[in-house]
């Protein structure tokens, strides 16, 4: 495959060119729809469906709610958002790197 912006050969999965830069047309990260592991009030459910649609999850808290106050709605609302805490897969959060640096209180040298 070949960049679109310097025509420089590059690797066929690659998104950006190694060597310009550029991002290569038609190459888009696949997305997929989890509960945030990081922007949660309850399951992560509205944090996640904001992440999904790049847009504040404030937004999505705030339609969830105006959708289940609408007259019959506070029922299934509630029915949804329990079914999407079952259905939608929890994100992966990347453990943070361990510190090389010795634990106080513990002696390096033995």
């Amino acid at each position: 495959m070949f960049c679109s912006s310097c025509g420089r050969e590059i690797i066929e999965s690659s998104n950006f060119c190694s060597t310009c830069g550029a991002r290569q047309s038609g190459r888009t990260a696949h997305k997929h729809l989890t509960r945030s592991a990081t922007d949660y009030k309850i399951a992560g459910v509205c944090g996640g469906i904001a992440e999904y649609l790049d847009i504040d999850s404030t937004v999505v808290r705030l339609v969830w709610v105006i959708l289940s106050i609408v007259p019959g709605g506070v029922v299934g609302g509630f029915v949804a958002y329990v079914l999407a805490w079952i259905i939608i897969p929890k994100a992966n959060v990347l453990a943070p790197a361990a510190s090389s640096a010795p634990v106080a209180g513990t002696s390096a040298s033995r």
